[in-house]
C-alpha cells in the first residue's frame, strides 16, 4: 500500500455522502444528507465551516459565478454561500413524495447527472436525471434502487454509473455532445464480502476508486479487466464516498457514514460519520463545473 492517510476530520456525519473539492476556493465541501448539513474544510487552514438547511441536503456541487448547486430533497436549487440566497432551478418527482435526491456528478459539458431514490428503499423506485441548460430533468435510467457512484473516463468515452444493491458497475458508452448513454457491459461485480459499491471516482490511469458500504475502505479497480488493484482500509465499516483534491490532485477526501450501526457498532467504530483525508500516488481527474 502506497496510500497513506493523512488524517480524519471528526465530522460525526449520521450519512455524510457527495463529496466535492473547488480548486479556486483550495477547499473540499461534502454533504450530512439526514441532517440536512453542507460542510466546508479549507484544506490549507484546515477551517471547517457548516451550513444547515432544513431539508435532506444530498448533493452539492459547482456552479458558475463561485455559486454552489445542491440538491435539496427533489429540488435542485442554486446556493450563494456568501449571502445565503437560494434560487430555484427545477424539481423532479413532485408527485413522489417519499424519493429523494441521492448521488449527482456534473459531466465534461457541464450538464448534471443526479438519481433518486426512494426513502423507504423501495427496489426500483428511483431514476438517473440528465439536466442542462434548459433546466428539464430528461430520465436517462429508470427502475434504479439506489442511484450512485458515476464517472467519465478522462477520454469523455465511457461512463460508469452504480445502482448500489445490484453489486455492479456498470459501463456505458457516452456521447459526449448529446449525452446520451447506451449500455456496453458490466465492467465490475463485487465479489461477497466486500460490502456494497457506493460513491466513486476515476484517476488519472482511467482507473476507478470506488466507496464500499459495509467494506471498510476505498477499493481501486480496474473496469478493464475487473481486477482489483488496491484498497485503502479505513476504521470505519460504512464508507459511502470519495474524490480528489488538492492542488496536484494527490489528496483523497473519503465520507463515511453512522446510520445501520448500533450503540455497540459506534462505541467499536467511534470514528464512523467521519472524513478521511488520504494521500494517493495516482492522483485524480478533477471534478466538472455545471454550466446551468
Amino acid at each position: 500500500m502506497k496510500n497513506a492517510l493523512i488524517k480524519s476530520i471528526p465530522s460525526q456525519c449520521f450519512l455524510g455522502e457527495g463529496p466535492l473539492w473547488i480548486a479556486k476556493l483550495g477547499c473540499f465541501f461534502w454533504v450530512d444528507i439526514e441532517k440536512g448539513n453542507l460542510h466546508r474544510y479549507h484544506l490549507t487552514s484546515e477551517k471547517l465551516e457548516i451550513r444547515h438547511f432544513p431539508n435532506r441536503l444530498a448533493v452539492v456541487l459547482e456552479g458558475q459565478d463561485g455559486k454552489l448547486i445542491l440538491g435539496l430533497g427533489r429540488r435542485l436549487v442554486r446556493y450563494d454561500s456568501e449571502t445565503e440566497e437560494i434560487g430555484e432551478l427545477c424539481a423532479v418527482e413532485e408527485n413522489l413524495t417519499l424519493n429523494r435526491f441521492n448521488d449527482g456528478k456534473v459531466d465534461p459539458q457541464g450538464r448534471i447527472w443526479i438519481g433518486t431514490l426512494s426513502t423507504l428503499f423501495t427496489e426500483g423506485a428511483g431514476s438517473l436525471y440528465l439536466i442542462g441548460k434548459n433546466l428539464q430533468p430528461e430520465v436517462q435510467l429508470k427502475n434504479l434502487t439506489i442511484s450512485n457512484g458515476m464517472a467519465w473516463k478522462p477520454d469523455h468515452q465511457t461512463f460508469y454509473f452504480i445502482d448500489t444493491p445490484t453489486k455492479k458497475i456498470q459501463e456505458f458508452s457516452f456521447n459526449p455532445e448529446s449525452g446520451e448513454i447506451k449500455f456496453r457491459r458490466i465492467a465490475i461485480e463485487i465479489p461477497e464480502g466486500l460490502g456494497f459499491p457506493d460513491g466513486m471516482c476515476i484517476d488519472r490511469e482511467g482507473m476507478l476508486w470506488v466507496a464500499h458500504y459495509a467494506g471498510s475502505g476505498v477499493y481501486r479497480w480496474n473496469p478493464q479487466s475487473g481486477e482489483l488493484l488496491d484498497k485503502i482500509e479505513l476504521p470505519v465499516p460504512h464508507v459511502t464516498s470519495c474524490c480528489f483534491g488538492g492542488e496536484n490532485l494527490d489528496v483523497m477526501l473519503v465520507t463515511t457514514a453512522q446510520e445501520n450501526l448500533s450503540a455497540e457498532d459506534l462505541e467499536k467504530y467511534p470514528q464512523s460519520g467521519d472524513v478521511f483525508l488520504v494521500k494517493v500516488e495516482e492522483g485524480g481527474v478533477e471534478s466538472y463545473r455545471a454550466k446551468i
